[in-house]
């Protein structure tokens, strides 16, 4: 768990999103787990827990708690705040129905990449691309295709903020090498996750722009090596993917 020590940020306010994101890493858990593993008195873990329970954040199962499915209403209201969102995620479902592979939908928050939407096609492969679920931007494919649009001074903080992080040994960790990739990716349209986030499995990834500028997010598609390869990885799928792209912009544009 990071620590954060900004005066001013509100210490109780903290310590209960503290709580919630050790539940939900755990999937659950007893008072005792969550003091020892937050380091706090079992007696501040109970008033929040009691407080998130009287809210129906939290459900009491004998002595363990887990989140509760209010969290489920606030996402799901977070991604239908917007028509775009939706004709997002109509075009995720097409596209995985196209390539049978697994198709997400992703966007920058917080300096992170977070999925928003996802679908698996015919023979999609099981990941942990779970909805929500935040990745260092630069290790997936549909990240690295939002940090090629994003204006440089964005990504030089980002980089600050959150370093390189390295989740294979494809990652790339090295920031000029970084920007050479980014460079690359401007001048082909597409990003290729190539086991940079889980091994064995590669990806491709295309921008969303915004009809004002900016980057609205990403489509990406990913599949095992063995399938995503050569012509699907070079041609079929990335075109599969900028096609869409630009439908959904136009969508944008003119809705």
């Amino acid at each position: 768990m990071e620590t954060y020590t900004d005066p001013g940020t509100v210490k109780a306010t903290r310590t209960t999103f503290e709580i919630i994101e050790t539940l939900a890493e755990a999937d659950g858990g007893q008072i005792t787990e969550i003091a020892d593993e937050l380091g706090l008195a079992k007696s501040t873990i109970h008033r929040h827990l009691a407080t998130l329970e009287d809210l129906e954040y939290v459900v009491k199962d004998g002595d363990r708690y887990r989140i509760g499915f209010r969290f489920l209403e606030l996402g799901e209201g977070t991604k239908k705040r917007t028509d775009t969102y939706q004709m997002a995620s109509q075009k995720v479902k097409k596209i995985a129905e196209q390539t049978a592979e697994r198709a997400q939908f992703v966007v920058e928050e917080h300096g992170k990449a977070v999925y928003v939407f996802g679908e698996t096609g015919e023979h999609a492969v099981q990941t942990d691309s779970v909805i929500g679920k935040y990745r260092p931007l630069q290790s997936m494919a549909a990240g690295k295709a939002i940090l090629a649009y994003l204006p440089e001074e964005r990504v030089e903080e980002i980089i600050q903020q959150h370093g390189l992080p390295s989740l294979t040994e494809n990652t790339i960790t090295d920031e000029d090498e970084l920007y050479e990739e980014l460079e690359e990716i401007r001048e082909r349209g597409y990003s290729i996750n190539d086991q940079e986030t889980i091994p064995g499995l590669r990806a491709i990834g295309v921008p969303i722009e915004c009809p004002d500028g900016g980057v609205f997010g990403a489509l990406s598609v990913s599949g095992p090596t063995h399938r995503v390869q050569g012509d699907r990885l070079e041609e079929t799928i990335p075109n599969i993917l900028l096609g869409t792209a630009n439908e959904l912009e136009l969508d944008m544009k003119y809705s």
